[in-house]
This record gives structure tokens, sequence and C-alpha cells, in this order.
């Protein structure tokens, strides 16, 4: 039961009702019927103050559910920048990928959490990780954006990080491409003004 109250404190926000459910001897990684441990739920619903304290009782950030998703990963998803950080301290590996093949930048990309790219750039992640479709962070960006404010700003912060602008996609189109065939010509713009070609070679 005690199990139950900390997963169910944890998806509400309600930071006292985690600490009372661990003091009452809930297993701090204890996972609900999807495989979602505390920290998780928290995570997935933004509740930063409860999982700073699931942290701090040593919660694992990185123990997946049955997607294979984990409470750093799902930060890309959210753009939670204050839970990205309240994260960081327990050392969650960034390249750590889900059953897509999805590291946190990239669906952070494809949804256009600017803020959280940049903050999410520095913890040293692969700008150019592929996920199984061959997309990285830039091709999400254009591909699933566009092309307003926090795209052209997303791309242009992953230029800056040394993104390779002109890796293709699994079918062989260019960054480049993709943006000229959507009509994203401030985005072109920029990836022409970083080295970008239409095709690659």
């Amino acid at each position: 039961m005690n199990d139950e109250e900390l997963l169910t404190a944890a998806a509400k926000g309600d930071a006292a009702g985690v600490r009372d459910a661990l003091q009452a001897g809930a297993a701090l990684e204890a996972r609900d019927g999807l495989g979602r441990t505390a920290l998780l739920l928290a995570a997935a619903a933004d509740h930063v103050e409860t999982a700073e304290g699931l942290g701090v009782a040593g919660a694992d950030p990185a123990a997946r559910d049955h997607r294979g998703d984990s409470a750093f990963l799902v930060t890309g998803m959210t753009g939670g920048v204050a839970m990205l950080r309240a994260l960081l301290p327990a050392g969650p590996d960034p390249s750590a990928a889900n059953q897509h093949g999805d590291v946190a930048l990239i669906p952070a990309c494809e949804r256009g959490h600017a803020g959280y790219v940049r903050a999410v750039l520095g913890t040293g992640i692969d700008v150019d990780h592929a996920n199984r479709l061959g997309l990285t962070g830039l091709l999400e960006a254009i591909i699933e954006g566009d092309g307003s404010g926090p795209y052209r700003e997303i791309v242009g912060a992953l230029i800056e990080a040394g993104a390779d602008v002109n890796r293709p996609d699994g079918d062989g189109v260019s960054p480049l491409r993709h943006a000229l065939d959507r009509g994203q010509h401030s985005i072109a713009v920029l990836l022409r003004a970083a080295g970008a070609r239409e095709t690659p070679g």
C-alpha cells in the first residue's frame, strides 16, 4: 500500500505525501503497471519539487518504463528546464536513448522546446545523434517544425553546438533540402551560412 501511495503522490506533485510514503516504508524504486517509478511520474508531470525530494532520497533518473523512457528522457518531451537541472546532480547518462533511438535532445527539437535544447546541449549530449529513422535533432526541428521563432532558435543553437548541417536523413535528404521544401527560408539562410548544401556530398 505504501508503494501505491508513493506513486500516487509523485504523480500529483505531492512532495509531502512522497516523504510520508517513503518514511512509511515505500520502496523508492517501486513501479506502477507501466513500469514507471515515482521519479519518472514526477518528471513526466514536471513536478520539480517532488522530483528534487526523490533525487535527494537517491531515486534513479535512468530507471526505464515499459517504453524505455526514463525521468531524464521524458524531460526532452516536456521541455522542463528546471526538471532537467533537478535531475543532473544524480548524473544521468545523456547518451541514453528510448525505444525509438531518441536521446533527450531529439523530442525537444521536434516539439520546439528552444530553452530546453540550449540547456541539454550543455550536458555533453551528442548533437548529431540519430534515432532509428536516421533523424538528428536538426532534422527533426526542420521536418516537424514550422520554421517559427522557437525552431529558428533551436537550429541556431544546434549550429553553435557544432551540428553537422549536411548530415542527411535515412533517405539521403539533407537538412537544407528539407528546409527549402517546407518553405522555411529563414532556417535555410542559417543553414547556408553554416555551410549547408542542398544535397549531401
